[in-house]
């Protein structure tokens, strides 16, 4: 199942996709807020063209795991994507995925695979993205069954 994750933040939303065996995660893009709208345009373009079958979207908790106040915000802009996305006729499983800690552990990645700073800023969100959505996938795999059986 091919999913596609949404890192939301307040002026960029990061964007990944898995691939077709939902086994890896790869950063796709960077959308730039403008309004829910031409957002919801570009996400609902994106869905069509990876041919995507569910969302899993950041849940960016507090560190307690509770859901705070942006914790919130990114819940009512879910809930928003989602009627926008089903008014298009795309009726997607929808699931919240702790986000903690995405961001420093894409920013440590790229930093370890030696990306300039310059392009870390740009690809950032979607690398965190793609740090979510891999953490989702891994979590989904059955766990391999006790040596010697």
């Amino acid at each position: 199942m091919r999913l596609l994750a949404l890192d939301v933040g307040d002026r960029r939303v990061g964007v990944a996709v898995s691939d077709e065996l939902g086994m890896i995660a790869t950063p796709l893009t960077v959308v730039h807020r403008r309004s829910k709208a031409e957002d919801f345009a570009r996400i609902a373009r994106l869905v069509r063209e990876q041919r995507v079958e569910g969302l899993v979207i950041g849940h960016p908790l507090d560190d307690d795991g509770l859901a705070g106040a942006q914790a919130q915000r990114v819940e009512r802009y879910a809930e928003a994507l989602v009627d926008a996305l089903r008014d298009e006729g795309l009726e997607l499983p929808v699931v919240f995925w702790d986000e903690r800690m995405s961001t420093v552990r894409a920013q440590e990645a790229m930093i370890a695979a030696g990306r300039k700073a310059q392009d870390r800023r740009a690809r950032i969100d979607a690398v965190a993205a793609a740090v979510i959505l891999q953490d989702y996938l891994d979590e989904q795999r059955p766990a391999p069954p006790p040596a010697g059986l």
